[in-house]
């Protein structure tokens, strides 16, 4: 398998620095961002490469000697968002990023199914939760209407670009589950739709990935690397869905997700947190992980998402790095066992 570090962490230098600290950390991979919620901070001759081999060729020649290659774009976004400006961005955006792996001669493209407003002319998205009532139903059918019409397109794209599509299992998506990735792949027929198995939002959605993983086979492209720990005490009061987050105004540090929408703080008393690896799970866990993945695809692309605020961005990749790859040291250890 080919470890490494999604990039956004990393925006904050120039790209021959972000290769030389994931170099130093051992790893050989980088998933670079290339639109939706984030910008392209790392290809800023995206336009160029699509058309020029000439910037194709020098966007590549950066890569070359630092011991780590692109390993997956990541496009992450809500492409089904009822409001155009940020739906219509973000969709396009995905279109491109097909594109562009296929002129970098990559073959994954990292993103999430979207979701859509509860009825045609809404303005907000509507995540329906649990639809114990008719009406949510009713909410759902028209998501999906939209969701399959959208995801049969994108895959024929997909198809004649040969890249696979990989959905992270995100809440607050049409696709957040093992049911709906079936559902997705049943309505649109997608030979070129997956998953990319980000552990993370399936251990709060008290999910095993390893389980996941071992159901959809097949379906899963590409792996996240990203941990998750459980604050017992808040989750026994508040449960996992609790909703605490506070509005950041315009003069704070914020993050803008399209349009005039804007990432919130996360709850003081959180349920559960976003941790480094081995602080939510142990080595022996993520070793098993990788082992699942090793059976889907012995070259699956497994990268680092780094979102503990409690450490800093070169802290958090250390901390998270040397938990897989002694994980990784522990899968070929046992493989050699048993060879």
């Amino acid at each position: 398998m080919k470890l490494g570090v999604y990039n956004a962490i990393l925006h904050d230098r120039p790209l021959p620095e972000a290769l030389k600290v994931i170099a130093d950390l051992g790893l050989t991979g980088i998933e670079i961002n290339t639109g939706g919620f984030l910008p392209a901070v790392h290809v800023p001759t995206f336009d160029q490469i699509l058309e020029s081999d000439a910037a194709r060729d020098d966007y590549l020649a950066i890569f070359d000697g630092t011991g780590v290659s692109i390993a997956g774009l990541n496009c992450n976004g809500n492409p089904l968002h009822p409001r155009r400006e940020i739906g219509e961005k973000h969709a396009e955006d995905i279109r491109r990023s097909i594109r562009l792996a296929s002129r970098l001669g990559q073959g994954r493209v990292v993103t999430m199914s979207g979701l859509p407003g509860g009825e045609p002319g809404a303005t907000t998205v509507n995540w329906v939760v649990n639809a114990w009532n008719s009406a949510a139903l009713d909410v759902l059918d028209y998501q999906w209407g939209v969701a399959a019409e959208f995801w049969k397109e994108t895959d024929r794209l997909a198809a004649d670009h040969d890249i696979k599509v990989a959905l992270e299992l995100h809440p607050q998506n049409i696709v957040f589950n093992t049911a709906d990735v079936y559902k997705l792949i049943e309505l649109t027929g997608a030979t070129h739709v997956g998953v990319e198995l980000d552990a993370s939002h399936l251990f709060w959605q008290q999910m095993d990935p390893v389980a996941v993983v071992r159901e959809l086979g097949p379906l899963v492209f590409q792996a996240a690397a990203k941990d998750v720990r459980i604050n017992t005490e808040n989750a026994a009061l508040y449960g996992v869905l609790d909703n605490s987050f506070r509005r950041l105004t315009a003069d704070e540090n914020r993050t803008n997700l399209g349009g005039d929408e804007w990432a919130n703080e996360w709850p003081k008393n959180s349920a559960w947190d976003f941790v480094a690896l081995g602080r939510g799970h142990d080595t022996a866990y993520w070793t098993e992980f990788l082992r699942a993945l090793y059976d889907v695809d012995p070259n699956m692309l497994v990268n680092i998402e780094h979102e503990d605020v409690s450490l800093g961005r070169i802290e958090g990749l250390e901390v998270a790095a040397k938990v897989l790859r002694d994980a990784d040291a522990a899968l070929e250890e046992s493989l050699n066992v048993t060879a």
